[in-house]
């Protein structure tokens, strides 16, 4: 949006189809303030354990239309539409140029467990796979 040149922030529109999963990814140069319009929506970050490299504590919601969830700067995170029908939601940071990273090996091992189904998607593994690399941090 040109009206937001040097303001020092950015808003984007996301439009995810049923059962559809944005991976996990993180922005190094701001925080992320999602706001769902259509839709439901399951949003969470890990947050490092400092005690154990190989472990993660999950915050994770589900969103309907009219909620907000905040993703820390530089934290691990993704959104997995739950629903039947498009999610449609405005992804808004605090930055002009947030960056992107997308990850290819979060923690698999955290506090409460990540579903399955959101591993399996994010590394386009099986369930069953997802099972036996689990079994390794636990």
């Amino acid at each position: 949006m040109p009206g937001l040149n040097t303001l020092g922030i950015s808003i984007g529109r996301l439009d995810l189809e049923p059962l559809r999963f944005i991976p996990f990814h993180t922005h190094p140069r701001a925080a992320e303030l999602i706001t769902i319009l259509e839709g439901t929506v399951l949003a969470g970050f890990l947050v490092p354990d400092p005690a154990n490299f190989y472990r993660s504590r999950l915050f994770s919601k589900t969103l309907n239309p009219g909620d907000v969830f905040v993703f820390p700067q530089g934290l691990i995170h993704f959104q997995y539409n739950v629903g039947l029908k498009k999610a449609i939601f405005l992804a808004t940071f605090n930055s002009q140029n947030p960056g992107i990273f997308m990850i290819t090996s979060p923690n698999i091992a955290s506090d409460l467990p990540i579903l399955n189904d959101i591993l399996a998607k994010g590394f386009q593994l099986n369930k069953t796979q997802i099972a036996l690399l689990g079994k390794k941090f636990f």
